[in-house]
């Protein structure tokens, strides 16, 4: 789910903006200039959490993420 469209589906691209101790979700079409924010967001992350929350996030979109980040807990 997202802020700016609803659900997209399909082959996406997955990209985590960290700044400071906020991350902020994002897909894309692969291959299309737009990016999409992952609704729910952002996270609240300690310092370090980047590369570990992007892998868990790639995880949690290959697996769909219907209601977006609410609710959502990584594990």
């Amino acid at each position: 789910m997202t802020d700016e469209v609803g659900v997209i589906t399909g082959e996406l691209t997955v990209a985590t903006d960290v700044e400071g101790d906020q991350a902020t979700i994002l897909i894309q079409y692969t291959g299309a200039e737009e990016w999409y924010t992952v609704a729910g967001g952002p996270l609240t992350i300690v310092a370090g959490d980047g590369p570990w929350l992007h892998a868990a996030m790639v995880r949690a979109v290959q697996h769909g993420l219907p209601e977006g980040l609410t609710g959502f807990e990584i594990t």
